[in-house]
């Protein structure tokens, strides 16, 4: 069965979804220790969360890019995820969707989160046909994330590294047995009809 074009796909549970970040080790580190971001982490920025781990990865370079070399796997709130969702603006114009150009940027400048859909990546990082969520936090979002929707934070640099190590052995039946087993997010009829072109 063909995989639909714009889908979330995540490991989740009833409760949580499990999204990614990576950051410098001045902010990973001590977020992974302590379980919540340090002060030095700016709440008054976008912040970008990314619930495929390969996106992730081609994001990051495996954990290797300058200032993104701890990779974080941030379990949160379905709740808070969700009420992102709802409020989220689509990072572009996309005619039909949107009134017009003047209705989008209005609404873009109101909303507290933003939603890109990017090439979902194979092992290789090569972009696939379907599409892999982002979901970009400002303002009131960007505080309940850190605040109040975060349930764990865990570094998983080590597994990156493991995996990719795999990929460039040609062993990928080894690295995906390592990589998160990622499923259809169960989201409900029209639920992400403002955000699908």
């Amino acid at each position: 069965m063909a995989e639909p074009k714009y889908r979330i796909r995540s490991l989740h549970t009833g409760s949580t979804i499990t999204v990614y970040q990576a950051y410098s080790p001045e902010i990973g580190l001590p977020a992974a220790r302590d379980g919540r971001f340090p002060p030095v982490w700016q709440r008054d920025r976008m912040t970008w969360i990314k619930p495929s781990f390969l996106w992730m990865m081609y994001r990051c370079g495996w954990g290797t890019k300058e200032g993104q070399e701890t990779v974080l796997a941030i379990e949160i709130s379905r709740d808070g995820f969700e009420w992102a969702l709802e409020r989220a603006c689509l990072s572009h114009y996309e005619h039909g969707l949107h009134a017009d150009r003047a209705a989008w940027k209005r609404q873009l400048k109101q909303s507290p989160a933003r939603v890109q859909w990017d090439p979902e990546r194979d092992l290789h990082l090569r972009p696939l046909t379907h599409r892999s969520l982002q979901l970009g936090l400002t303002g009131e979002a960007a505080r309940l994330y850190t605040d109040e929707w975060i349930v764990s934070l865990t570094d998983v640099t080590a597994l990156a590294h493991t995996v990719h190590a795999h990929v460039r052995e040609g062993d990928l039946e080894a690295a995906r047995r390592l990589i998160p087993r990622e499923r259809p997010y169960p989201v409900g009829d029209g639920a992400l009809a403002h955000l699908c072109p």
